[in-house]
């Protein structure tokens, strides 16, 4: 007898993503060669680590908080005075008056996004999405029985193709989403772009008499480099909803805390600000980490000290152009995406493996002939990994 099973979360839960066999992968051969022989660029797990003031807010909240308080159940959104902070960090740093009531506590940026998707979009909705994009946007998408609509990379600038986006910007289009800065591209959207975008998103929706959400994706909006200013999409775009997550700012992946931001000046706010709290009351995401929530607001205009990303990145764009790689500079994040040598990005990454090099192939993110490289590892490791990247380059010439 066999169980009558969702074949799709079966294939879901049996197959890794790329990132995450590359991850296991360089586990493996650490344990076999040495993790200082790995050069492992697969996954975005800050190396640096959070600032002092996350595990001070820590010990003093489990130290001076009443225990049953502490561990107990928080408003389903998120405790009011978590939010309350929240809401005046953002209002110091971007000029605007939110309140509590504005933001929506949850685990992780992952689960903001999928309480988006699921409380804005019905059945067959389209959401358009630039490439290159964070490969589960696909997955999130797809589980709020929405589809996904890929616009092709601007592989010069990874702006966007305003031209590809118009011919998909179609009635059936509910939500388009943002990731800037980018993963994997490190890029920011310019402000001419949000400008462009946003003056798009405003005549079609007035064209087809509904609103088309823009769903900002935001865990790397303090990692930027070089005085790079973040458009903050709300000022470009009434109805913007924003999705933010401490697991770079903070370096606190693990702790999986973040929230969704509904601004008042979205269309019919209150009744979006429900469905996103339907979602993930449907989802069963309500009540993010209690301690954790307490954590993140108190420490909410603090970062990581990031400086060691930016002197990463400068040592290894201006080490792989002169090795003859094709990089776009990035403006922010730990990611590059420079060209692969050939055009099978997925052999490229494969023949890495022989110089312990992990980088994962551009297919998986919408746009071939790429790979990514994390680089939010040690310096140190980024000086090493030089001789493995001339190897390989060395095989193409």
């Amino acid at each position: 007898m066999s169980a009558d099973l969702n074949k799709k979360m079966v294939s879901l839960g049996t197959q890794r993503s790329v990132i995450r066999e590359l991850f296991e992968y360089g586990k493996m051969k650490a344990a076999e060669i040495g993790a200082e022989n790995v050069f492992d660029f697969s996954i975005g797990n800050p190396s640096v680590p959070a600032p002092p003031c996350v595990n001070e807010t820590a010990v003093k909240i489990l130290l001076e908080t009443d225990p049953v308080i502490l561990h107990g159940y928080t408003s389903a959104a998120g405790d009011a005075d978590v939010r309350a902070a929240l809401a005046s960090s953002v209002n110091r740093r971007f000029h605007t008056d939110y309140t509590a009531d504005h933001f929506y506590m949850t685990v992780g940026a992952a689960a903001a996004l999928c309480c988006c998707f699921h409380g804005l979009c019905n059945d067959g909705d389209h959401v358009i999405i630039f490439a290159p994009y964070f490969p589960e946007y696909t997955v999130f998408v797809e589980g709020a029985g929405a589809k996904p609509i890929i616009i092709p990379a601007d592989t010069k600038a990874f702006q966007i193709d305003f031209e590809a986006l118009e011919q998909m910007l179609t009635p059936d289009v509910k939500a388009v989403v943002v990731n800037s800065p980018n993963n994997p591209s490190g890029v920011v959207y310019s402000e001419d772009t949000v400008k462009k975008l946003s003056a798009m998103l405003d005549e079609k929706s007035k064209e087809y008499h509904h609103p088309i959400y823009l769903i900002a994706d935001e865990p790397y909006r303090e990692i930027v480099f070089s005085g790079t200013t973040v458009p903050f999409l709300p000022d470009y775009y009434k109805n913007t909803l924003v999705c933010y997550s401490w697991s770079k700012s903070l370096s606190l992946p693990g702790e999986r805390m973040g929230y969704v931001l509904i601004p008042p000046a979205v269309e019919d706010s209150r009744e979006v600000y429900a469905a996103i709290a339907g979602a993930g009351r449907s989802l069963g995401y309500v009540n993010a980490p209690s301690l954790f929530q307490r954590v993140c607001a108190a420490c909410a205009d603090e970062t990581s000290d990031v400086t060691v990303y930016e002197t990463n990145k400068k040592i290894l764009v201006n080490a792989l152009r002169e090795m003859g790689y094709h990089v776009v500079e990035p403006d922010g994040t730990f990611y590059m995406f420079p060209r692969s040598l050939e055009p099978d990005d997925a052999a490229f990454a494969e023949r890495a493996k022989k110089y312990h090099l992990l980088i994962v192939p551009g297919c998986g993110f919408g746009c071939p002939e790429h790979v990514r490289i994390s680089y939010c590892v040690p310096t140190a490791t980024i000086e090493k990994s030089l001789g493995a990247f001339e190897a390989l380059a060395r095989e193409y010439r």
